[in-house]
């Protein structure tokens, strides 16, 4: 092995983001993950909704509003303005994932190791969001 570099893996925490139409029935979609690694300074969100999934949870459903209501943990993770520009990855990564009984909420906090968080990002994205 010498020669050989030894791969650095950090501790992240991710949270599935969930689309909870009628709360009182407690039916959801995941419609995204939230990935945090403080080491690396990564903070995402990737986010997908599936228009006709949510429709079969909820015909009346707001799909333009659910939408918007996504892209916000998109733009609270950029640098781009928004209400938590100024706020540091990890106090956003607790604000996005602090329970909320809302229509589009996160899911408990989830932990693991990586050498690269956004190649996690997108493992996770595809194995709990995408059918």
């Amino acid at each position: 092995m010498a020669g050989r570099r030894p791969v650095t893996r950090d501790v992240y925490e991710y949270s599935v983001i969930r689309v909870v139409p009628r709360v009182e029935r407690g039916e959801l979609i995941n419609a995204g993950v939230l990935l945090y690694c403080q080491p690396r300074g990564y903070l995402c969100a990737r986010v997908e909704l599936d228009p006709g999934r949510l429709r079969a949870v909820d015909p009346g459903a707001d799909v333009d509003g659910v939408r918007r209501a996504l892209g916000a943990y998109e733009l609270a993770c950029g640098d781009e303005a928004g209400p938590l520009r100024e706020e540091s990855l990890g106090a956003r990564f607790r604000w996005l994932t602090a329970p909320r009984s809302t229509i589009v909420q996160a899911g408990p906090v989830h932990a693991g190791l990586t050498a690269d968080p956004a190649t996690e990002l997108a493992r996770l994205f595809d194995k709990l969001v995408r059918l």
